[in-house]
């Protein structure tokens, strides 16, 4: 990692709102330089402008992560501005939801490559860099969905598990190389998320009765929701400690929820996520 004196650099993913947004904020009112990507470029733009109109210390990034020239191009701009990438935020996500055997394999695709490969592909680009600077942070968002598998969410929680597993393993491959990589396991987060979901999920899901109890759950859980900053500043935390744990959870209900998950046995899990078997 770059010494507290000299210029720290990090690129976020999935930053035109929610979580990634508040990790640009959070990141470059501690005095990093920050490049951020995202689809929709007038937010990116717009977040540029509030925070630095000079544009010294911020880069705006449009494009798709799931576009192999976009992330390319991402990687060779921060470099070519800063000269280095300290930490890399593998933010870009949604959830694609639904009955399994509803959702088409091309939908579970496009969630993968969102969510997983996209991720992969960027730790490609950036890892050989950070070895050459003798150091670096990969941080992963993942979720409590990592630990925990939801029925009509199996798709978008293999997604979160798989993050999961990709992490642990590169882990320890990059150990010795001075890179750390860590994982960040939100909870429930109100942002725009939810509506991306619904949106992805729509007429898949709507007319299945389990579906509409699940709906009807997350309503109930908002009272429970934390804001985009709870997990920025575990991302703040992840980048900047000297040694930071692989792993990441919050806000509150997040860490109960994981320990309920460790402590109880599946069928009583199955139960409290309100699984009703015939016998």
């Amino acid at each position: 990692m770059a010494e507290a004196s000299e210029k720290r650099v990090c690129l976020v993913t999935g930053a035109s709102s929610g979580i990634g947004a508040a990790v640009v904020l959070r990141l470059h009112a501690a005095g990093w330089h920050v490049a951020f990507t995202g689809r929709r470029e007038e937010r990116l733009a717009a977040l540029a402008q509030a925070l630095d109109p000079t544009g010294e210390r911020v880069l705006p990034l449009p494009g798709d992560v799931r576009n192999e020239s976009d992330r390319e191009r991402w990687v060779e701009a921060t470099l070519a501005k800063w000269g280095r990438i300290d930490v890399l935020v593998n933010n870009a996500g949604y959830a694609q939801r639904g009955p399994v055997e509803a959702v088409p394999l091309e939908r579970m695709r496009r969630n993968f490559e969102t969510n997983v490969f996209a991720a992969v592909g960027l730790a490609q680009l950036v890892i050989p860099r950070m070895r050459r600077q003798k150091g670096g942070r990969i941080i992963n968002i993942g979720s409590v969905a990592g630990r925990i598998a939801r029925p009509y969410s199996a798709i978008y929680d293999a997604t979160k598990h798989a993050l999961n597993a990709f992490s642990d393993g590169l882990r320890g491959e990059l150990a010795a190389d001075d890179i750390d990589v860590v994982v960040i396991e939100p909870g429930y987060i109100m942002t725009e998320f939810l509506e991306a979901s619904q949106a992805a999920s729509g007429e898949l899901a709507t007319t299945d009765a389990g579906w509409a109890r699940l709906q009807e759950k997350y309503e109930r859980a908002k009272r429970f929701g934390g804001a985009p900053d709870d997990i920025a500043r575990l991302v703040e935390r992840a980048a900047t400690v000297p040694r930071p744990r692989s792993r990441y959870a919050g806000p509150g209900h997040a860490k109960v929820l994981l320990f309920l998950r460790w402590l109880l046995p599946d069928r009583a899990f199955d139960w409290l996520l309100g699984v009703r078997r015939r016998r």
